[in-house]
């Protein structure tokens, strides 16, 4: 009789603060909380010194759908507001990191310090001109991600 194979250990979980993302966080937490997994909340962050022109482009980019964290302590309600959701989902250990750098990047090297075996993330990328220019979080991160990947249909 061979052991039975714990899915997940450890969960990773984006956020930016928006609704989107919260549901993704949602999910995560229902999902880790099944598997018994501690589930980390990552949001990334521009630090508060960022060059002015290089923040302007960004918001002009995004546009409404700029969720822009700029310094740690957006941040850090951020993932405060996401844990208590993925808490209410059903997950049972979380904790929460806000990292300075793009969203991608501090994704994947939080899954890598974590030593976390699946990363979520919700469907909304950028589509259009937007994405070209900035890319697609969910689609960067399935396609360089070390560990499982699951997007979670968060849109519509």
């Amino acid at each position: 009789m061979s052991e039975p194979v714990n899915a997940y250990c450890t969960v990773v979980v984006g956020t930016d603060g928006s609704e989107s993302s919260l549901r993704a966080v949602a999910r995560a937490g229902a999902l880790a909380g099944a598997c018994g997994a501690t589930l980390v909340v990552a949001c990334a962050y521009l630090p508060a010194e960022t060059d002015e022109r290089e923040l302007a482009r960004a918001q002009d980019v995004l546009g409404d759908e700029a969720y822009q964290v700029v310094g740690s302590h957006p941040a850090e309600e951020t993932v405060r507001t996401a844990a208590e959701r993925a808490l209410a989902a059903g997950a049972g250990e979380v904790r929460t990191v806000a990292v300075t750098g793009s969203p991608v990047e501090t994704l994947l090297e939080v899954v890598r310090r974590e030593k976390a075996d699946l990363l979520v993330v919700g469907n909304r990328g950028l589509s259009g001109i937007k994405g070209r220019l900035l890319g697609s979080v969910p689609a960067d991160a399935s396609r360089r991600s070390q560990c499982d990947v699951l997007i979670v249909h968060t849109t519509g």
